[in-house]
């Protein structure tokens, strides 16, 4: 068997080492995103749960 025969010439030729550095990497913003919703789910979170301890110290 030859590689012509599962070539296709849709799929884009990268190097190796390119498309493996590219996959471990996550997009700088996916990372801002989650690190903003999960300050804001903890700011959240405390919020609420000062409220119950407020309500609970009558």
């Amino acid at each position: 068997m030859s590689d012509s025969e599962h070539y296709d010439p849709l799929t884009p030729r990268r190097p190796k080492a390119a498309q493996d550095s590219q996959e471990r990497r996550m997009p700088r913003g996916l990372v801002i995103r989650l690190f903003a919703y999960l300050v804001v789910g903890h700011v959240i979170a405390a919020f609420l749960y000062l409220l119950f301890m407020v309500a609970g110290a009558e």
